[in-house]
């Protein structure tokens, strides 16, 4: 457990599924929704996959964090291994966005990953994501290369392609 000035970070927990849940609904009526992979917020499956975010925590491959505000899951952050480093990945409450939160958890839990060999980390957004490319940036991250992405297709079945930045920081 991590505790910063505001908030507790700690390994998510099969009983974290109701909260994340929540938090998949709410990115997914926000105008970023768009920019990610579609979050399916089917009860049971969002149980079955935050019990198996639980179960590989365990482990170092991938790594899943519960960013927590009093006892409140607000977001999670997620790890996951990579040939040279680990790729992560966040996700916060739209209530919860603008305040800080994800820059105060992120910086901790780089610093963490660094104590435990960690050197580098990658991260994904879409370019015209603001509130990402603002915050890994102000993190240190760099942007290495743009790629085209696309999670969703349009009325007649064609990818609904935009560009993904792949940014970089060295621990």
């Amino acid at each position: 457990m991590i505790h910063t000035e505001r908030l507790t970070l700690r390994h998510i927990r099969e009983s974290d599924w109701t909260s994340i849940q929540q938090i998949w609904e709410s990115v997914n009526a926000s105008p970023w929704a768009q920019y990610d992979r579609p979050h399916n917020t089917d009860s049971a499956d969002a149980c079955n996959r935050i019990a198996k975010w639980a179960e590989v925590s365990k482990g170092t491959d991938h790594r899943f964090f519960a960013v927590c505000l009093c006892e409140c899951v607000i977001g999670y952050i997620a790890f996951n291994r990579r040939q040279d480093g680990y790729e992560i990945g966040y996700c916060f409450h739209l209530d919860y966005h603008g305040k800080g939160y994800a820059k105060e958890s992120l910086s901790a839990l780089m610093e963490y990953m660094k104590s435990i060999g960690t050197a580098k980390l990658t991260a994904g957004t879409a370019i015209h994501n603001t509130p990402s490319v603002k915050l890994l940036s102000s993190l240190g991250f760099v942007r290495t290369k743009v790629e085209k992405v696309s999670f969703y297709k349009d009325e007649c079945g064609n990818d609904i392609v935009f560009d993904g930045g792949i940014y970089e920081k060295i621990l």
